[in-house]
């Protein structure tokens, strides 16, 4: 069974400094550069933010929420609607029985999920990925995946469906 959980302040906005949060990218972004953007290495804020997902423990924080998904949007800027960010699968933290945690995009929501469970159909196919210890996280798009490392590295798996 999923469970629901928003995090604390603190744990989402971990490393984000209102200067970030300003420079965010405000154009959408052809087919060329929404590949070269993907491909860019990302910051160690946005890394740290999203590694940091289950340090918030169970606190309902709809403003945290909005705070990490500022920071997605800083750090990717503004994707057309045919290839914008579904989601965002990673180890999860909780211990056993959970597995993954994804950060769901368009549902605004974090979920953590038990071994066995299935996830959304959009994120299902970044598990085995996610689960990868060479990656952070993974970036889960409409057609393609982008695997992110602790360090910040990417690689674009294009053609995930």
């Amino acid at each position: 069974m999923a469970r629901n959980l928003l995090f604390g302040k603190e744990a989402a906005i971990a490393g984000l400094s209102v200067a970030t949060r300003s420079q965010a990218r405000t154009t959408t972004l052809g087919a060329a550069s929404l590949d070269s953007r993907l491909r860019q290495k990302r910051s160690p804020a946005y890394v740290q933010a999203m590694t940091r997902v289950d340090v918030g423990g169970h606190v309902h924080d709809r403003d945290a929420l909005a705070a990490l998904k500022q920071l997605v949007a800083a750090e990717l800027g503004e994707i057309a609607l045919e290839d914008r960010l579904l989601g965002i699968v990673s180890r999860c933290m909780l211990g056993h029985p959970y597995e993954v945690h994804t950060l769901d995009m368009t549902g605004q929501i974090i979920e953590h999920f038990k071994i066995g469970h299935t996830l959304p159909l959009t994120l299902e196919r970044a598990r085995t990925l996610a689960l990868h210890p060479s990656y952070a996280f993974i970036e889960v798009y409409a057609n393609r995946m982008v695997t992110v490392s602790d360090s910040g590295q990417t690689a674009v798996i294009e053609g995930t469906t």
